[in-house]
């Protein structure tokens, strides 16, 4: 019995694991990378999608040869009618090209693209598709870390108990049932905890708002928390009648962290000053 439920953590560690990776990776402020080559000469780049309020952000490309010329173009997000791009010339030194854009405040975006002169053509990094980036408020290191573990524990939990009781794992007859009940409340609460009352918190040092989500407004990142603990607080109370409510949570829950976080997240309008949930 204890070699299965190494097993089952085992399984559920990894299996939260890929999940955290595909949460890194596929969310809209995760950098744009890229290495291509123009005229002979390969171009290589990095390009943030979230940088600290009122900093400005750095825009840099690395090219391996002389005789090309770049040039960084950005405006405000989402678009203003009669606002023009700004384009400025990029700063060669050391093999790096650089330039900045101003900073902007709190849910402020600027979209941005690097145009390239070379052998008397111009092309456009990134195929000319815009970087969008979101400028935030700073977040206390540890508030973060503490934030991000108790979410991903409970993204563990959830894979664990899930497991256990697609496996009717325990022994069954007790007062509390299989064993794999006894981590419902585990994953209730840690989960709460990291999305509705850590979440919160974070949010108000990064955007200046505790809560964006159903019913207040359209973040995605919000409203899917708030689901998660709705189906993990229906498996607690259910979770005796029979363990497919659990293992449905545990589905639902698998759902919620494939939406990439961030998306539909706060957004400053330029025209009023108001931070809104961007569509």
């Amino acid at each position: 019995m204890r070699k299965r439920s190494i097993g089952l953590w085992a399984l559920a560690f990894l299996l939260t694991l890929v999940l955290a990776i595909y949460q890194r990776l596929s969310g809209p402020t995760h950098p744009v990378r890229g290495l291509e080559k123009v005229s002979g000469l390969t171009l290589q780049y990095k390009f943030y999608r979230s940088w600290t309020r009122f900093q400005p952000l750095p825009a840099s490309v690395a090219a391996s040869g002389d005789g090309i010329d770049l040039h960084l173009h950005h405006r405000r997000f989402p678009f203003i009618a009669g606002e023009n791009w700004t384009a400025v010339p990029m700063k060669k030194r050391d093999g790096l090209f650089r330039a900045e854009i101003p900073g902007q405040p709190a849910a402020g975006k600027v979209a941005y693209k690097v145009e390239v002169l070379a052998a008397g053509k111009n092309s456009w990094l990134n195929r000319g598709l815009p970087i969008i980036a979101r400028f935030k408020g700073e977040v206390p290191a540890i508030l973060l870390i503490v934030h991000v573990l108790f979410m991903f524990a409970g993204l563990l939990l959830a894979f664990r108990t899930g497991l256990g009781a697609l496996f009717n794992e325990g022994p069954e007859g007790t007062r509390c049932g299989g064993r794999w009940q006894k981590l419902v409340p585990w994953t209730l609460g840690v989960t709460a905890s990291g999305g509705l009352l850590l979440g919160p918190i974070v949010q108000k040092y990064a955007f200046g708002a505790f809560w964006t989500g159903f019913p207040l407004g359209d973040d995605l990142t919000d409203s899917k928390i708030l689901f998660a603990v709705c189906v993990w607080l229906a498996a607690f109370f259910l979770r005796k009648k029979s363990r497919w409510w659990t293992i449905a949570a545990t589905i639902l829950m698998i759902i919620v962290y494939l939406i990439p976080h961030s998306v539909l997240g706060s957004e400053l309008d330029y025209k009023t000053g108001q931070v809104i949930t961007s569509k």
